[in-house]
């Protein structure tokens, strides 16, 4: 008989499209470095010139995805998804033929600005797409799935019967992690905290766990004469259900620090742009005029 197909993990497609998306935006960079160092043009003659026109054009017209979303009266101009690949696709070439119009040179100081500030809104632009991804399709499906693990473990505030009853302190040890790393934390410190250190918390209280699993299953194994094959699997299953909810307190906060950034990054974000408009007018003014 044919073996089932195994499924993929819910964020598993997910994961590979976004490594897929940026091993694609590595090797375009790549390609457009290669392409400078052959010599074809320089930036000041004609070829290079047209080149950072058409660059800077696809950055302007980058400013069309913000006036769909947010002014009233562009509300009607098609899907605002389209718009959304639109000003992606466009942040993208822009950018690669801006760099391909330097040749990945600085020769003067406002070209600098202009070319390190359109770094930095590119570069906070994709950080901040890798934010809005992880929000919009991790937290909604890691809260759901830790009710339902409190649920299947009876440690939910309506189910009194708990599956780790015969444990009372890995209980208490798991209820005290839960309450103190799912109250309402807000800014970057505990945002930062709660990608950076809270899977060291998680690693400590689940080493107590397994510590008190440990002095508390053999006496029960002697009283109810539990064969040792039975203790090693009773065993193996109490750590997996300890694992397995201390993995969603820490998924369910990851999610949500990552939220608080997302909500941060657009204040971060909004005066580089500003800034990368300023330098490069005054950018195009001076190539003109001089």
């Amino acid at each position: 008989m044919q073996k089932p197909v195994p499924t993929p993990a819910p964020g598993a497609s997910w994961l590979t499209g976004d490594a897929l998306v940026y091993l694609v935006l590595a090797l375009l960079v790549w390609a457009t470095w290669r392409i400078s160092q052959l010599g074809l043009f320089k930036a000041g003659d004609n070829l290079g010139y047209w080149i950072g026109v058409a660059g800077s054009v696809m950055m302007l017209l980058l400013f069309s995805y913000p006036l769909r979303k947010y002014f009233r009266f562009a509300h009607h101009w098609g899907n605002i998804r389209w718009w959304f690949w639109l000003h992606m696709v466009l942040g993208v070439l822009g950018p690669l033929l801006i760099l391909l119009h330097s040749s990945f040179h600085v020769a003067s100081l406002n070209a600098g600005v202009a070319l390190y500030s359109m770094l930095i809104v590119v570069v906070s632009g994709v950080i901040g797409r890798f934010l809005y991804q992880s929000v919009n399709r991790g937290l909604h499906g890691k809260k759901a799935d830790f009710k339902a693990m409190q649920v299947k473990a009876g440690m939910d505030k309506e189910d009194a019967r708990s599956r780790l009853a015969f444990a009372p302190a890995v209980e208490q040890l798991l209820k005290d992690f839960e309450a103190r790393e799912m109250a309402l934390k807000e800014g970057i410190p505990a945002a930062l905290r709660n990608v950076f250190w809270l899977p060291v918390l998680q690693f400590l209280v689940y080493r107590q766990c397994v510590a008190e699993l440990n002095q508390v299953l053999p006496k029960i194994a002697d009283a109810n004469h539990w064969s040792r094959d039975d203790l090693a699997r009773r065993s193996q299953r109490a750590r997996k259900m300890v694992k397995r909810y201390l993995n969603s307190v820490l998924l369910v906060n990851h999610y949500s620090a990552l939220s608080s950034l997302f909500s941060l990054w657009h204040v971060a974000h909004i005066p580089f742009v500003y800034i990368l408009i300023v330098t490069a007018l005054v950018h195009v003014y001076a190539v003109h005029a001089y």
